[in-house]
């Protein structure tokens, strides 16, 4: 460490004028009025086992933490308990592929992102094998701080051949996504939400249905396209609503696969009629949906005004969520308050 970083390391931390408490450092997002469903991943995947004997779990000593005990306790002889060993959890899910079983792994996404990538990539993806991860703690979902704060994990996955990327919003693209990942031939990666999971999608759009990359229009607007993944989306249609009382009328794409990315979809709406389009992810500005989104635009000649709704290139603060997704622009009242500012 040298002086300076020592230096840096004892200042004070700047901290916002206004702060929101809450009770704990990892907390169900704020979801407002809308209703919830608990362990939709642990649910799902323990109905989704009854009907094929090939899905087996896999824990690096985190399955309270990713919904996956319910699945031990329902099926103790279908999971695997690999212990804080997140590099032998990734070879041991590769070496059951092989054998013909399809392995979810669950893990925090910092842990298989960073700790894990090399066997990922080399022992997994690769080798083009059936193994699904599912990570708790995407992005900014909690006030942990950097050790545990995986705001990277889509730059990361994005550049690796073979692997899907999926961002889930809500309960209804969780309980979606875990037969349409079993169905995949090839490695996934899924961000998880758990516990108690809000049901966003269907209110919107009650025929709402996840679809392996499949881009879905979920709210009309005439003034600005919002193009979102993951929780943004939540967040991008409790802001349109906000927004529509100061008769600005906010369109919200949902894309909740970022790789496959739906192309057509996004090209199709994003030139529609001179709206602003806005990308909105729980992730870094660096290598997540914003970049994927403004590389297709540039490729297709679609020159529209853009703008992007992401956590800066930085390692961010620990704290209280409520008050992290207010300092970083991911609250509802920071979403509606920058669209409003780009017009």
């Amino acid at each position: 460490m040298t002086l300076a970083s020592l230096a840096r390391k004892y200042e004070p931390r700047k901290v916002p004028d206004k702060r929101v408490a809450t009770s704990a450092m990892i907390a169900s997002l704020a979801a407002e009025g809308y209703d919830t469903v608990a362990a939709p991943f642990g649910h799902t995947l323990v109905e989704q086992a009854r009907k094929d004997d090939r899905i087996v779990g896999l824990s690096a000593d985190l399955s309270k933490y990713t919904d996956l005990h319910i699945f031990a306790q329902a099926m103790p002889e279908r999971f695997y308990q690999m212990g804080m060993a997140e590099q032998l959890l990734m070879s041991a899910a590769a070496g059951l592929a092989r054998e013909g079983f399809i392995p979810f792994a669950t893990t925090y996404a910092v842990f298989a992102s960073r700790r894990a990538y090399d066997f990922i990539a080399m022992a997994i993806a690769e080798e083009n094998l059936p193994v699904k991860i599912v990570c708790a703690l995407p992005g900014l979902t909690t006030g942990y701080g950097p050790s545990h704060q995986a705001t990277e994990d889509l730059a990361i996955f994005r550049g690796l051949p073979n692997m899907a990327l999926i961002d889930p919003c809500d309960a209804c693209d969780v309980v979606g996504m875990v037969p349409a990942m079993i169905a995949h031939d090839g490695p996934v990666y899924a961000r998880l939400l758990r516990g108690k999971v809000p049901t966003v999608l269907t209110r919107h759009k009650p025929d709402y249905r996840f679809e392996l990359g499949r881009a879905q229009m979920i709210r009309e607007g005439r003034d600005v396209l919002v193009v979102s993944s993951g929780i943004m989306t939540m967040r991008a249609l409790d802001a349109a609503d906000a927004l529509a009382k100061d008769n600005v009328d906010v369109a919200v794409l949902h894309v909740p696969t970022i790789k496959p990315l739906d192309k057509a979809t996004i090209l199709a709406e994003a030139r529609k009629g001179g709206r602003l389009v806005v990308t909105a992810e729980n992730h870094t500005e660096n290598g997540g949906l914003g970049e994927a989104v403004a590389r297709e635009l540039m490729l297709a000649g679609a020159h529209v005004p853009f703008r992007m709704i992401a956590l800066p290139d930085a390692f961010l603060e620990a704290g209280a969520l409520p008050t992290l997704h207010d300092m970083y622009g991911l609250s509802v009242d920071r979403v509606a308050q920058q669209i409003k500012g780009w017009l």
